[in-house]
């Protein structure tokens, strides 16, 4: 027996090289691992705020676009308000504009109506008033009344009549200017006021007032000299002078201007007689 056979040795055995390369093996593997793993979260850490910069610029531009969007609406929305309150109130203007115009046609219309049925009633009274004055007439004497038809009906004249029928033909043929009395011109009330201004008589101004200026006498007992008019005895609206002979000379309108004509021509409403 070896002197060194009874101590016990303390070298440990030998492990298999099989098992040492498994065991290398596997902390290489788990230390790769670790740094594949802590490499994958560094990548998703690292690439979080690249993706949220890239988001955030197409965000804002959509964003920007839906408010422009809004606003243009908002203005086209305003503008389509006010256009069509303009077009309300142009309507109600137009409608009240033709109510106004309607009841204005219709006041005229009524305010000629009452005139027309006036004018009917004094020419209505007129005539009366002639044929009164024609009964008169003829209760007097034959005779008288034969001199007197044949003294009115001629159309000579002496005295002042010759004088006012001579002063009236010689304005035949002048123009007709609506408020002018002479000498190039006249109206027909301006006519009548100068031809008896000729013979030292006054007479006024308008032929409403000329057809009361004197005694009213019937257009079937005329007499040279008597005022002709046209309309009612006051508010006669055309006045001229009887000549003799069925005729009369006045200033007519601005077409004719004074002439000569037949009392069939238009037949006055009434007379007066001033001298």
């Amino acid at each position: 027996m070896s002197p060194n056979a009874h101590i016990t040795s303390h070298r440990k055995p030998r492990r298999p090289a099989t098992q040492s390369w498994v065991v290398r093996t596997g902390v290489a593997g788990g230390v790769l691992s670790t740094l594949a793993v802590a490499g994958t979260a560094s990548a998703t850490t690292a690439e979080k705020p690249t993706e949220a910069t890239m988001e955030m610029p197409a965000f804002n531009a959509a964003l920007s676009t839906s408010i422009a969007q809004s606003a243009v609406a908002t203005q086209q929305t305003a503008v389509d308000y006010q256009v069509r309150a303009q077009v309300e109130e142009a309507l109600d203007q137009a409608k009240a504009d033709a109510k106004k115009a309607k009841e204005e046609a219709e006041r005229k219309a009524e305010a000629e109506r009452k005139a027309k049925e006036k004018r009917e009633a004094d020419e209505a009274r007129a005539s009366r008033t002639s044929e009164r004055g024609s009964l008169g007439t003829k209760s007097t004497s034959a005779s008288g009344s034969e001199s007197g038809s044949s003294a009115s009906s001629s159309s000579t004249a002496t005295g002042s009549s010759a004088s006012l029928v001579n002063f009236l033909r010689a304005q035949v043929g002048k123009a007709y200017v609506m408020g002018s009395t002479g000498p190039s011109s006249y109206d027909c009330s301006g006519l009548v006021m100068a031809a008896y201004s000729q013979i030292g008589i006054d007479l006024p101004r308008v032929s409403q007032d000329q057809s009361t200026a004197g005694t009213q006498v019937s257009t079937s007992n005329l007499k040279v000299g008597d005022i002709l008019y046209w309309g009612s005895a006051g508010s006669a609206y055309h006045v001229a002078v009887y000549i003799g002979g069925g005729k009369f000379i006045g200033a007519q309108n601005p077409s004719t201007g004074i002439v000569e004509r037949d009392m069939s021509y238009s037949p006055p409403t009434g007379a007066v007689r001033v001298m």
